[in-house]
């Protein structure tokens, strides 16, 4: 009787293996079935978006090149139909406002970022930061603009490269924010407990260590903030408008390589749309030589 039971057990049980056999494998095929068309639609979606990124860049460089010349780095923007012209007091316009930009945003991000890695990481002041500056990293640029033309432009009645650089810095201190807390952040524990141990003071241990270990990281935040606001345009629509001369004054209107583009571009004048996409290739390179360089020192970093 016991031999009859156990053979009788052991047939179940082989049944019941080979009945969720075939179900483990039709589950196999489903999702093999379902991970290739997915891997099919997002190399599908990856095409899709290069061919249309290579169009763009092999377009810029093909009519960006027919304008470079001397001219274009010393003489002023020209009126239209002129047989010369170049766009040196643009480029100047940018480098001004984008550098002074980046001098009175990098060190309030790099502070503020300080303060929420190292002092707020739980109190309410440090989630309100961290709240607000996500609002200002994906908040339009087009409405910061706006923000400083009614805080600044409109009070005093005139554009001004100054309002252009405020603008500009706005779009910068979310930016480096992010990136310095987050470099912050991967500094170990155990780097700071053992400066705790030999009495090193917070401060300190701030500029020396943590700060010190993440510096690639910061930097890398830095001149990724400079690479977004080089080609920002509509913030200093509303702000630095424009201007066709040579102009060194912050007070008063002032030419930038975006605004530029933009207003040449959208003229039936051929010596300016020429001049527009020497300026779009200008800034192509510039951004591309930035981001080069922001990804090499984050792999220098690790």
């Amino acid at each position: 009787m016991n031999t009859a039971a156990s053979s009788s057990s052991s047939s179940n049980a082989s049944s019941n293996l080979i009945g969720i056999a075939p179900a483990r494998l039709a589950l196999h095929h489903s999702r093999k079935r379902v991970n290739q068309v997915a891997l099919i639609l997002s190399m599908a979606a990856m095409a899709f978006g290069l061919v249309w990124l290579i169009w763009i860049l092999i377009e810029t460089v093909r009519l960006g090149l027919g304008g470079m010349n001397l001219a274009l780095f010393t003489e002023m923007t020209p009126p239209p139909q002129a047989e010369v012209g170049g766009l040196a007091n643009a480029i100047f316009g940018s480098l001004l406002m984008v550098g002074l930009a980046t001098l009175i945003g990098t060190p309030v991000g790099i502070m503020a970022g300080i303060y929420l890695a190292e002092y707020g990481r739980s109190t309410w002041l440090g989630s309100a930061t961290r709240f607000i500056n996500d609002i200002l990293l994906s908040a339009p640029s087009i409405v910061i603009g706006l923000f400083i033309y009614a805080l600044w432009v409109a009070r005093v009645k005139s554009f001004s490269g100054f309002a252009g650089v405020l603008a500009l810095a706005l779009l910068v201190i979310p930016v480096v924010i992010r990136q310095t807390e987050n470099m912050l952040l991967l500094v170990p524990n155990a780097l700071r407990e053992a400066a705790y141990a030999l009495g090193t003071p917070k401060w300190k241990l701030i500029l020396t260590i943590t700060l010190k270990s993440a510096r690639a990281g910061v930097l890398t935040g830095v001149l990724l903030a400079i690479a977004r606001i080089s080609g920002e345009t509509a913030p200093l629509l509303f702000t630095a408008l424009s201007n066709q001369f040579w102009t060194s004054n912050l007070g008063e209107p002032m030419a930038s390589l975006p605004v530029t583009i933009f207003k040449f571009a959208m003229s039936p004048y051929e010596n300016w749309q020429k001049l527009a996409w020497a300026g779009v290739f200008l800034i192509t390179v510039g951004v591309l030589a930035l981001n080069i360089l922001a990804r090499t020192f984050l792999r220098n970093k690790h």
